[in-house]
């Protein structure tokens, strides 16, 4: 089982779950877009409805709550913030509570019972929301989470990458690197989906998980 960096004393880091709470409780959301992205839905479309879906770093759940009204019956959310899964099942109710998953994602990822569950994971402003030290993290989390075959996907930063987040940035060169084995990295490139305060500023990607 592989293990997550240990969070640095010397500060506090916007990982930890009481610092996005602290952020919903006061309505500091400004990445929340009222609504879903248009980028993950337009991929979404090729999946097949019984798919397993896993959206990290969800926030309000917008993508989510689109995914599961279209039909999508096996899509699983996960946030810090217990507020951020309050108001969402205030809008969704039929959502099953227990595929809401809140606390320390990285905790959760590691565990056994999970390796190999999903089919596809979405990323959206999750990359970019933890501390670029463990990034490493994030990449062993998805691939430990994906099947063999399976797919990460969705829209990364573009800005120089800076300590003065969240968010953070990124390059084209450290995805290239951050997307190599175990994964292959299909697609890394400008996104015509995005939102117009982030155009030019994000590109989407695709990496598979390799098979062998």
């Amino acid at each position: 089982m592989w293990k997550t960096s240990p969070f640095s004393p010397a500060r506090r880091m916007p990982d930890h779950a009481e610092y996005w709470e602290q952020r919903y409780q006061e309505a500091q959301i400004g990445w929340d877009l009222q609504g879903p992205t248009p980028a993950l839905q337009a991929a979404a479309e090729a999946f097949p409805k019984d798919a397993r879906i896993l959206i990290p770093g969800c926030g309000m759940g917008w993508d989510g709550e689109a995914l599961h009204r279209q039909g999508f019956t096996q899509v699983y959310l996960s946030d810090w913030a217990p507020s951020a899964k309050a108001h969402f099942l205030e809008r969704v109710p039929d959502f099953p509570e227990d595929r809401f998953i809140t606390g320390d994602f990285f905790t959760w990822a590691a565990n056994e019972a999970v390796h190999g569950q999903f089919d596809y994971i979405l990323e959206c402003t999750f990359y970019c929301a933890i501390p670029p030290a463990m990034r490493a993290d994030y990449a062993q989390a998805m691939a430990h989470l994906l099947r063999p075959g399976g797919q990460l996907l969705g829209l990364l930063f573009t800005f120089p990458l800076t300590e003065q987040g969240p968010p953070f940035g990124g390059s084209l060169e450290e995805y290239t690197l951050r997307f190599g084995a175990p994964f292959r990295l299909d697609r890394l490139g400008p996104s015509p989906l995005s939102i117009a305060p982030r155009a030019e500023k994000e590109v989407f990607f695709c990496a598979t998980l390799h098979t062998s």
